[in-house]
């Protein structure tokens, strides 16, 4: 079964300088952008990553020994904020897709694109997890999952450009093997690749299944945000000082506003 698309699509896969998206940053990111035509873009973009004043951060030892990229690999590279609207027009018209992108990657970029001010607009757009689809199906990691379905070793593994590729060979495998329960849609794919409801990108604020918002972490798990930000005035402050994603702060001002 081949992937349906009725507007383009981009896989894209990142190595950042850790996993927190609150305060990690993308030092590499690469995409590959399917056309309903069956042509294809792709490219890889070393970034040096930066705080607000503009500094260089350094990417730590035990980070590098994952994907192999050190300072030096990227000191002369540009930064996000230097190549934030060539991004922003390869994303605009598309669907999303990668791997853990649902929990990471989509959050990170996201992230990135808040932190220099700009809103990478997700309206409307669908978004497939190769992982979740995986998982779902035969739960492990990218890995087994290039050897289940492609049967072949995923080399360069925690390459950016590597595990791009592999993602894309997985999905499309997978459309084969579960021809029988997956449609090739990006509608439907995006929505199987949906593990909750999340209205921030970190997950920290979830809709119940009345279509409330609640939080999903600490002493107000379970709680309805609107009923919370009126009996406890202090918990926005303490949100937006705190070591929060963007994103999720940009959803906690929207739910005050509204309520």
């Amino acid at each position: 079964m081949r992937l349906k698309l009725d507007r383009p699509i981009v896989f894209f896969d990142l190595e950042t300088t850790g996993i927190a998206v609150a305060k990690d940053h993308i030092v590499e990111l690469c995409y590959i952008k399917l056309f309903p035509d069956g042509s294809e873009q792709s490219k890889v973009i070393r970034l040096r990553p930066t705080d607000s004043l503009g500094n260089t951060i350094h990417i730590p030892e035990s980070t590098t020994k994952i994907h192999g990229i050190s300072d030096d690999d990227v000191k002369d590279c540009p930064t996000f904020k230097d190549m934030a609207d060539d991004l922003e027009a390869v994303f605009a018209d598309a669907d999303l897709a990668g791997y853990n992108s649902n929990h990471f990657d989509i959050p990170m970029l996201v992230e990135e694109f808040l932190r220099i001010g700009k809103n990478l607009n997700m309206n409307g757009k669908r978004c497939i997890d190769a992982c979740v689809i995986y998982k779902k199906m035969e739960p492990r990691t990218l890995s087994a999952a290039y050897k289940f379905y492609v049967n072949r070793e995923l080399e360069n593994a925690h390459s950016a450009l590597a595990d791009t590729r592999a993602t894309v060979d997985v999905l499309m495998a997978q459309l084969d093997v579960y021809a029988g329960s997956l449609k090739g849609d990006v509608e439907s794919l995006a929505q199987f690749s949906t593990t909750n409801h999340n209205i921030d990108f970190a997950g920290r604020i979830v809709a119940d299944e009345k279509g409330e918002a609640i939080f999903n972490f600490g002493k107000y798990k379970g709680q309805r945000v609107k009923d919370v930000l009126k009996k406890d005035t202090g918990y926005y402050n303490w949100m937006l000082q705190g070591d929060f994603p963007l994103n999720t702060k940009q959803v906690i001002k929207k739910l005050k506003i509204e309520n």
